[in-house]
């Protein structure tokens, strides 16, 4: 496991040659301001570089005993000089060339973090809006893989009806024992990889909404634990008014009225079974 194995060039089964013997990642660091305008952290390599002078994202080759978020934090700070800190990742993007792959890490910046050229490698760093981009002579890489990019940058939040999950999880003497059911329910569900149509890998935001004697359930890791006043429908429909405009919202139930209810307020719904299935 050695620092920089991955340096090297490869070529893809589509004949093209690629930079880093084991794949390459990057670090899309993006920010939304109140008024829901994203901006993107772009990095405009330098002119000597492979494909100097255009603009994609901070990253560079994997080593061989790197994940492909750790690959793309690394690169952020060596190329950015950014720390990692207070990014929370939202999602990996694969591009899969063929025996070659460049995933591209999202993480969400609080605030427009300062960056600066980390090294040689980086002309200048700038903060662009989409449209901005769309300006920019653009790295063949990421150009490729933009359109599809841009689509996946709204922070997503995905909301549990615990109450109506527990049920169709069906386990043996749950309505004797509803908290002890919720309890376990949630540790299961704290950690696991929930299903994404496009992302390699998915961090939503996770809120779970309990009701009547499945109140006061321990807190799990990922998961924020809404605890109900009285309805729980009522909680979730709450829940989903409260999200920000520009972000994306699925609400597991199973529960017709409520699905009516929150689609009104524009959230996505998918039912119990998309969560127990990957349990």
């Amino acid at each position: 496991m050695a620092v920089k194995d991955g340096d090297g060039w490869v070529q893809c089964a589509g004949g093209h040659r690629h930079w880093g013997l084991y794949g390459a990642a990057g670090l899309l660091a993006v920010h939304w301001d109140d008024l829901g305008v994203a901006r993107v952290l772009m990095q405009e390599r330098s002119l000597w570089s492979h494909h100097g002078g255009t603009w994609g994202l901070p990253g560079g080759a994997r080593d061989s005993h790197e994940s492909p978020i750790h690959a793309a934090l690394r690169e952020a700070k060596e190329e950015a000089a950014l720390s990692g800190e207070g990014l929370p990742v939202r999602g990996v993007y694969r591009d899969d060339h063929g025996g070659w792959t460049f995933d591209t890490v999202i993480v969400e910046a609080a605030t427009l973090l300062p960056a600066v050229p980390g090294n040689a490698e980086s002309r200048q760093l700038r903060w662009l809006t989409v449209p901005e981009i769309a300006g920019k002579k653009l790295h063949p890489g990421f150009a490729e893989s933009w359109p599809e990019i841009q689509t996946l940058l709204r922070p997503e939040m995905v909301v549990l009806d615990i109450a109506n999950i527990v049920g169709a999880r069906a386990e043996h003497g749950w309505w004797k024992d509803r908290k002890g059911a919720a309890a376990r329910l949630l540790a299961a569900a704290s950690g696991a990889k929930l299903p994404h149509p496009v992302l390699a890998q998915w961090f939503p935001d996770g809120v779970a909404v309990v009701e009547g004697a499945a109140r006061g359930v321990p807190p799990v890791d990922g998961i924020t634990i809404v605890e109900a006043d009285g309805s729980g429908d009522d909680a979730i429909v709450e829940v989903v008014r409260q999200a920000k405009p520009w972000q994306r919202v699925l609400v597991v139930t199973a529960d017709k009225e409520l699905r009516r209810r929150v689609t009104e307020l524009g959230a996505r719904v998918t039912g119990p079974r998309w969560v127990l299935d990957v349990l």
